[in-house]
């Protein structure tokens, strides 16, 4: 592939990476209401009605564990959903924000979507963290594949500091 083809490759890519934040910065604007944070914990209870025995123990530690303060955990899920959508859309610590994007995404999936479940007749949805976190593994695979970002925050800082990139740079 030429020099002009990867890097319009690239753009392409830097742009997928900043709609998809500003899908997350809706999202974590909802995050940010009373509503949802005053539900938190009822969410999660929500998740576990109709989900295998074998599963029990998991929403059963979650839930002990958000109960000891689930405003706390409202809150840090908005921190990391609102930090997670400025780092896509300026394009900061991509690497890692990938990473991170993908395991938050597969928590959520699983905890507060009761892993899309259950799934009885009449089951039309899969619950939207496990695409989330397929489209965060796409960016990581993308990334990877086209090189350097040219619309990131990254590239600044990996111009001044060269070890930048072993942080922001997944093809490193």
């Amino acid at each position: 592939m030429d020099y002009k083809s990867q890097r319009t490759l690239a753009a392409r890519v830097s742009l997928l990476r900043i709609v998809f934040g500003i899908i997350w910065a809706i999202d974590a604007a909802f995050k940010w209401t009373p509503s949802f944070q005053s539900s938190y914990l009822a969410q999660v209870k929500a998740a576990a009605v109709g989900q295998p025995h074998w599963l029990a123990w998991l929403f059963r530690t979650a839930e002990s564990v958000i109960q000891i303060d689930p405003h706390a955990f409202a809150v840090a899920t908005a921190l990391v959903e609102s930090l997670t959508a400025f780092g896509l859309i300026i394009g900061f610590a991509r690497r890692a924000g990938y990473l991170i994007g993908l395991g938050f995404s597969l928590v959520v999936w699983a905890l507060a979507e009761g892993f899309g479940g259950p799934y009885t007749a009449g089951s039309t949805d899969i619950g939207t963290g496990i695409i989330y976190a397929v489209v965060f593994a796409a960016l990581y695979g993308l990334d990877r594949a086209v090189g350097p970002s040219p619309w990131s925050f990254d590239a600044v800082i990996a111009r001044r500091w060269r070890r930048w990139s072993r942080f922001s740079e997944a093809h490193r």
